[in-house]
């Protein structure tokens, strides 16, 4: 059976995608920065405590996957944060920007890099129909300025360059990279701007005039594990309703 390995993945965009996964017949790996597995899981589904920031936890998550399923054929970055407080760019500290840092780029790019050694690994093994593929979910501030969320906006930047390396790395070893970029979509993440963002909506902001939902985002994520895509390597997936058209 297909092994998916999805960080971030308890709520929000990454459930989506990882529940996705799972009707698509994928045996995936939950994980979350929770001690406990979150009790609305589904019982036969396996989770892992994974904090990206963490060598240690990186490898456990790595070596579990290796060790339990014996194959990893899709890897989907997901894991990251926002500020805990949203500063004028002047303003903002450096322990809030160490922090989004940290998760958001550095943390990312090792996982992606684990990954991306373990795949190589299984398929020096030989192992028959294995046809790996990684995908990482960045987010449209990654070229859009917003300067109350400036750590924020430059993690996104720095991943979005990282992914554009692995692909150039890896594209040769026959394993595919995407990068999916999330628009306004409606998770806990954009609540406490729920309303600025409607307004926006309403005013024209996107040609697809409602706030996304994490199946959005899901949905591109399919598309890039299908195998349909997998000559478009490298490729950016605006899943922003159009946000990225830059409209007058």
């Amino acid at each position: 059976m297909k092994t998916a390995f999805v960080t971030g993945s308890t709520r929000g965009i990454g459930r989506a995608i990882a529940d996705s996964l799972c009707e698509k017949g994928y045996r995936v790996l939950y994980s979350g920065t929770g001690d406990q597995r979150p009790a609305e899981l589904v019982p036969d589904r396996d989770y892992l405590k994974v904090n990206v920031t963490s060598a240690l936890d990186r490898a456990q998550a790595f070596d579990h996957i290796e060790r339990e399923y014996g194959r990893l054929d899709l890897f989907v970055s997901n894991a990251g944060v926002a500020p805990l407080v949203r500063r004028d760019l002047l303003e903002m500290d450096e322990e809030s920007f160490d922090r989004v840092m940290d998760i958001n780029l550095k943390g990312a790019f090792f996982m992606c890099q684990a990954a991306a050694k373990l795949m190589l690994k299984t398929r020096e093994r030989g192992l028959q129909d294995y046809a790996p593929r990684m995908v990482v979910v960045t987010s449209m501030s990654a070229y859009t300025s917003s300067i109350s969320r400036g750590e924020y906006c430059m993690s996104k930047a720095g991943l979005s360059m990282a992914v554009k390396l692995l692909s150039d790395r890896l594209a040769g070893e026959g394993i595919p990279v995407f990068e999916v970029r999330p628009g306004i979509i409606q998770t806990d993440m954009t609540s406490a701007v729920h309303e600025k963002y409607a307004r926006l909506i309403a005013e024209g902001l996107l040609p697809v005039a409602r706030f996304g939902a994490p199946q959005d985002v899901a949905n591109a994520v399919l598309a890039c594990a299908s195998g349909l895509m997998d000559y478009s390597a490298g490729q950016v997936i605006n899943a922003d309703g159009g946000f990225e058209l830059r409209r007058l």
